[in-house]
């Protein structure tokens, strides 16, 4: 069964950074792309930033403060997040599309963790 766990989410000032990670683990045959997904109350669930490879795509209201990366070796997605303003406050989920089987490949979450920016 694949499992992701996410850690990193915190309380922080405005201008302040926190860095995400989440790592993969189970019955993997392949990560096929991983990313970084957020939703506030209310709101619905919107994409910050995915990884495939070596390409990367960001969202407009995150281009210039947040990075993805990935340590394959280690089934690690990180969210380096910087500048951070009030509007990010957010439950954030990881995200990994994995193949687990030779023909059958899905879409796994994390349980989310709670990043919270004061003024």
């Amino acid at each position: 069964q694949v499992h992701l766990v996410e850690s990193g989410g915190g309380l922080v000032q405005a201008g302040g950074s926190l860095r995400l990670s989440c790592v993969v683990s189970g019955s993997i045959l392949r990560i096929n792309a991983m990313g970084w997904y957020r939703q506030a109350p209310g709101k619905q669930r919107e994409l910050v930033a995915t990884i495939s490879d070596l390409i990367t795509n960001y969202a407009d209201f995150v281009k210039g403060r947040f990075t993805i990366s990935r340590d394959n070796a280690k089934n690690t997605v990180y969210l380096q997040m910087n500048s951070l303003k009030p509007e990010d406050t957010a439950v954030y989920y990881c995200n990994a599309n994995i193949r687990t089987r030779l023909y059958f490949t899905d879409v796994y979450w994390g349980q989310g963790t709670q990043v919270t920016v004061s003024s």
